[in-house]
């Protein structure tokens, strides 16, 4: 009777240990048909990435809410102190400008027809601050991880709305309190806070993208928001002026969000300046884009520099 003997075939493993590790067979590299990922050079004006914004939307609510918690934390008023500074204003106007200077209102109490601007104006002043000087604030974030850094400038405009919010009920109840009523026109104050918040936007990217070059920006900025202001129908009606240089004050976008909220507001007895609207509307556009070409222009080199 014949014996079977029956020899296994010795494996992968057992080969590289006879044979040694520098002896073994590398397995087969299977490169793809098309290349997972393309370098390409960075371009020089690169607009916004819409969708990688979209994508961070979770992080930019976050942003808002720590910067709104940092400004009243431990204050003694906490969040009533975005109404104390409108109110204060209001109040400084109207013995000066309108019981002493006598200064016209559009037929308006003129505690209103301060409020009125003031409430725009408060939120662009602070928000474009805020936004100049959010990324030299926020420098820890910058040079440890990457998210689309446009979102620290936004995040401090989103402060500036909560705050808005809150001086629009003291708003609502000085009109309650002066029996002004409504009429349909309220309808065009949501697209008008929308202008504002983008010409916000504009000019707080273009701060914060020249304040990383140039630091002399957060010296400039309170200068140039004062002189804006008094330059702005907030004390005054556009009526005050001569006709032919309300066509030039145009080219102030706060003019025509100004005028129209006052009307969207109150019953003037007139329509909206479209055109003024429009010159508004076109400007804070121009503002923006430009802004966002010149901040992603800065945002290469952003963590080197600042």
């Amino acid at each position: 009777m014949m014996n079977v003997i029956t020899v296994d075939r010795p494996s992968e493993r057992d080969e590289v240990v006879a044979n040694g590790p520098e002896e073994a067979t590398p397995p087969a590299l299977i490169l793809p048909d098309h290349p997972l990922i393309k370098i390409r050079p960075n371009q020089k004006w690169a607009p916004l990435d819409w969708r990688e914004l979209w994508a961070h939307r979770d992080l930019f609510a976050i942003l808002v809410i720590r910067d709104v918690t940092i400004r009243y934390k431990q204050t003694l008023l906490g969040i009533a102190w975005a109404v104390v500074q409108p109110i204060v204003m209001m109040g400084t106007y109207t013995v000066i400008f309108g019981r002493f200077g006598h200064i016209p209102s559009d037929g308006i109490p003129y505690p209103l027809f301060a409020f009125a601007a003031l409430l725009p104006w408060t939120f662009l002043s602070n928000a474009v601050q805020a936004s100049g000087n959010s990324l030299i604030n926020n420098s820890h974030l910058i040079t440890k991880v990457y998210f689309p850094r446009i979102l620290i400038p936004a995040a401090s405009v989103g402060m500036g709305l909560v705050d808005f919010g809150i001086a629009a009920i003291v708003l609502a109840g000085l009109m309650l309190y002066y029996h002004v009523g409504v009429t349909w026109k309220l309808l065009m104050f949501p697209p008008l806070l929308l202008l504002t918040a983008t010409l916000c936007l504009g000019l707080g990217v273009w701060a914060a993208a020249l304040n990383v070059r140039y630091r002399d920006v957060r010296h400039v900025l309170p200068f140039f928001l004062q002189v804006w202001m008094f330059l702005s129908p907030i004390i005054y009606p556009l009526s005050l002026l001569p006709p032919r240089w309300q066509r030039v004050a145009a080219l102030n976008p706060l003019y025509g969000i100004i005028e129209n909220i006052r009307v969207s507001l109150f019953n003037l007895g007139r329509g909206f300046d479209w055109y003024l609207l429009g010159c508004s509307a076109a400007i804070s556009l121009a503002i923006l884009v430009s802004a966002s070409f010149v901040f992603r222009r800065v945002e290469t080199s952003m963590a080197d520099v600042i």
